[in-house]
């Protein structure tokens, strides 16, 4: 995607087409219905915005560092795309480097997917029923799980001074708006939702749940 001149920026196609791409699979699992949900999914479209300009438009964290560090800060020559990522210049234009960047964060970003497609198709089948079954079984927030894993591939796979900042800002909103909707559900299933909060932990699974594969109700290891 490298052009003559060895600069890959100003792609501003490539930006839009990546930030509609995001949305489309995250609008089709998490699909804000409330005010604060929209809060939260406006807090992402700013961040992904951001990191898509800086990925494909204007390389504003290369532009800045060089400004601050001078020659300290390797710019490789050409100006690749590749060249470009800022793990990758530290690590002196290392094409493993890269290549790692690349595998890593593409597992954790459409492992997001599945785990986000997962958690929704099980909430939609329960028609409003409390679900503790399947991915329920080993995360309460499967969703938020799946998105974290996709915002965490992502600073991966193209690190910025505004990405990295804005992120502990991103997760926190979510992880708040977890909370508060963990309040409405305990209000609704009373102890049975208590007993399955108890059990099972928000957002990473325990090791032991993984290893094991199994696939229950939590419920029914309750006696509910």
């Amino acid at each position: 995607m490298h052009n003559s001149t060895g600069f890959d920026y100003g792609m501003w196609l490539a930006a839009l087409l990546s930030v509609g791409l995001v949305f489309f699979f995250i609008g089709s699992y998490m699909l804000p219905t409330r005010r604060r949900e929209w809060r939260s999914m406006g807090l992402f479209a700013a961040w992904i915005v951001a990191l898509f300009t800086e990925m494909y438009g204007i390389p504003l964290t290369i532009y800045a560092l060089t400004a601050l560090l001078g020659r300290a800060y390797p710019v490789l020559n050409p100006f690749t795309h590749q060249n470009g990522h800022l793990l990758v210049a530290l690590a002196g234009g290392s094409q493993a480097v890269w290549v790692i960047v690349m595998l890593v964060s593409n597992l954790l970003f459409w492992g997001g997917i599945v785990v986000m497609e997962r958690g929704w198709r099980l909430v939609h089948k329960a028609q409003g029923a409390l679900v503790t079954e399947d991915i329920y079984s080993r995360v309460r927030h499967p969703q938020y799980l799946g998105l974290f894993m996709i915002i965490s591939a992502l600073l991966i796979q193209w690190p910025t001074i505004i990405s990295l900042l804005m992120a502990p800002i991103l997760f926190w909103s979510y992880v708040r708006l977890a909370r508060r909707e963990e309040g409405e559900i305990e209000t609704q299933f009373g102890e049975a939702y208590r007993i399955y909060k108890g059990q099972v932990p928000a957002f990473v699974p325990r090791w032991r749940s993984l290893v094991s594969g199994s696939s229950h109700s939590v419920q029914e290891d309750a006696g509910a």
